[in-house]
């Protein structure tokens, strides 16, 4: 794993279920990106209070969810991942700019005195982890090498690049792939700031790449 100047990898939450701010616990357990993104707005502007209830609660109701999904597809981005289970919470949410904001959370539950991992999507796919438990809270390292590590049939190499190396393979770009996986943590402010130099560096190498070869034509 490389690391980069100014990320503490070395940081470990006390828990995964003590909320550090007001916001924090609130957002805890909404499940669409944009409904997050309204309340977070209201509550910096002081007006939560005029947002509905439904519009506030982990899950709308699939009435409601139609309605955003004709409003545009990508008010859907969140909104179809599973049901939480008992003493479980989102550690990392990973957003992808495709046409409906596909989102996919890894969360962790209280299991027999350990923290028990899994990783779902909007399409009850399915993804190895490893390790599947862990007796305390990872590292921010430590976390970053566990995304790295899960893996699905369909894809390939470390998952963070995963989605943007698939759209890469279908002959997109990487420069117009830099901003196609958003990965982040409420839990780990840090892990949003290390996997934006990766998909930096993960844009660069293309272009040293490119560079290399009008070098070898001319």
């Amino acid at each position: 794993m490389k690391t980069f100047n100014g990320i503490n990898y070395a940081f470990r939450p006390e828990s995964y279920w003590n909320d550090t701010t007001v916001q924090q616990a609130i957002l805890r357990g909404i499940k669409g990106t944009k409904r997050r993104q309204l309340i977070a707005n209201a509550l910096s502007e002081g007006t939560l209070e005029k947002l509905g209830d439904e519009l506030q609660s982990a899950e709308v109701s699939d009435e409601v969810r139609d309605q955003l999904g004709r409003i545009h597809p990508s008010l859907m981005g969140g909104e179809y991942l599973p049901s939480y289970q008992r003493q479980e919470t989102e550690i990392v949410r990973i957003e992808l700019e495709s046409t409906t904001s596909d989102v996919i959370s890894i969360r962790g539950r209280c299991w027999k005195r350990r923290i028990r991992y899994r990783v779902v999507d909007e399409y009850q796919e399915t993804f190895e982890v490893k390790p599947a438990t862990s007796q305390r809270p990872f590292t921010l390292g430590q976390l970053i090498r566990f995304i790295d590590r899960v893996s699905h049939q369909d894809l390939w190499g470390p998952f963070s690049l995963a989605y943007n190396e698939l759209n890469a393979d279908g002959g997109t770009e990487r420069r117009r792939l830099r901003h196609f996986t958003r990965i982040s943590s409420d839990i780990y402010p840090q892990l949003h700031d290390h996997f934006e130099h990766v998909f930096t560096e993960w844009v660069r190498e293309a272009d040293a790449d490119a560079d290399l070869e009008e070098a070898h034509e001319d």
